[in-house]
């Protein structure tokens, strides 16, 4: 299959797009913005963007505040080991590129993109991103976050765990990697089961998964199998989204 790809600036970010087909025909059928995970950048994510193309998606990486083409010039010190402000500093880059979604929504729609055919999707880092944008209040029709935790370490107002009811209606997948020491699928397992009542009215727009065993290096056919899982629930309720 063939794939377009262009870098532009998505109302201010830096951002990549990937589609098959024409350009204004993916943004129609539904958009999908994709976070990377600390440290990355939106192009390390290039096979990922393009599973989600292949369903016919208008997929968008984006570099997170402080990453990519616009890393912090101290980005190494500021997460060198053993800072005792690590959390903090990766906390206040997950929310200032959190803030920034509903603008990045806002300028997709502006292209052609349908504003009820728009998802949020992102690993690691970028999972927490995805979190705290639906929890901020973006508009979007599903959230995958991969390898995240909707409840931060730190006692910050903005922890996603916080404002539950912010999330219906939203389609919210979340997967985790069971034995993962890094991002603990446990905050995540708790949260979802928070959500239930919530999501009474259309449980199947709940799901959480865990794969037993995983780390946060997830093996690659465990790896493939979330990536394969976030594409289908983008397809089924954001290019499916309004369809009878």
């Amino acid at each position: 299959m063939h794939f377009h790809t262009q870098d532009f600036s998505l109302a201010g970010a830096p951002a990549v797009s990937v589609h098959a087909g024409p350009r204004e025909e993916a943004l129609r059928r539904g958009a999908v913005l994709f976070f990377h995970g600390l440290g990355a950048s939106k192009d390390v994510n290039a096979p990922e963007l393009g599973a989600f193309a292949a369903r016919g998606l208008f997929a968008v990486g984006v570099d997170a505040v402080g990453h990519g083409a616009r890393r912090l010039h101290d980005f190494d010190a500021r997460f060198r080991d053993g800072n005792p402000h690590v959390e903090a500093e990766f906390l206040s880059l997950v929310l200032a590129t959190a803030r920034e979604v509903p603008a990045l929504l806002e300028a997709l729609v502006q292209q052609g993109a349908s504003p009820e055919r728009l998802g949020l999707c992102g690993v690691s880092m970028g999972g927490f991103i995805t979190y705290a944008a639906v929890a901020l209040g973006a508009r979007v029709a599903a959230a995958t976050p991969l390898l995240a935790s909707p409840e931060w370490r730190l006692p910050w107002p903005e922890s996603p765990h916080l404002r539950p009811e912010r999330f219906f209606p939203v389609a919210l997948f979340s997967q985790n990697a069971g034995a993962d020491d890094v991002v603990p699928a446990e905050p995540a397992r708790a949260f979802h089961a928070r959500l239930e009542p919530l999501y009474a009215a259309a449980p199947e727009r709940l799901r959480h998964r865990e794969y037993p065993g995983a780390g946060h290096m997830m093996p690659q056919q465990d790896w493939d199998e979330a990536i394969r899982g976030a594409v289908e629930w983008m397809a089924r309720f954001v290019a499916d989204a309004g369809t009878p």
